[in-house]
């Protein structure tokens, strides 16, 4: 075991746990953070995307001691009443169906736009494979996305 200092949507979140623990389990057992979901468990389908200092990074593979200084954002952490252009976006075009991805669609379609805030078709596909959606809402994903460029 081991204590890890964290700094988690702003604010810093000591844990101790063994420095392998991937991040997904310290956000959902240790913080209390349920948001960001388990789903393949092999950093495949994206359901457990967070960002860490503004970069989407999948949280089920990633070891705790592997962080180190960089900033944790989790949906939590996006927004405190919803209202960052991605999630009015998400509800505008109706996009969750069954909603298990969506947490981690937002968080990289969030870490798309800081980095590419006019993206293209090609930038948005780019950014979003390998973020799973087995109810198949990719064009409303896609359309959310160009919506949200346009909010900001």
């Amino acid at each position: 075991m081991a204590i890890f200092n964290l700094k988690v949507n702003g604010k810093i979140k000591q844990v101790d746990v063994d420095p392998a623990t991937p991040v997904l389990w310290v956000l959902r057992e240790h913080l209390n953070m349920p948001g960001t979901k388990y789903g393949c468990g092999v950093a495949m389908c994206g359901a457990c995307t967070i960002q860490l200092d503004g970069v989407a990074a999948r949280s089920c593979q990633l070891p705790v001691a592997a962080i180190g200084t960089k900033a944790i954002t989790t949906i939590e952490g996006l927004s405190e009443n919803g209202e960052h252009p991605v999630q009015k976006a998400w509800i505008e075009h109706d996009v969750a169906q069954c909603g298990y991805c969506q947490t981690g669609q937002i968080m990289s379609a969030a870490a798309l736009l800081k980095t590419k805030p006019n993206p293209t078709d090609a930038d948005i596909e780019a950014a979003m494979t390998g973020n799973i959606c087995r109810c198949g809402t990719y064009l409303r994903i896609k359309d959310a996305i160009k919506s949200a460029a346009k909010m900001k």
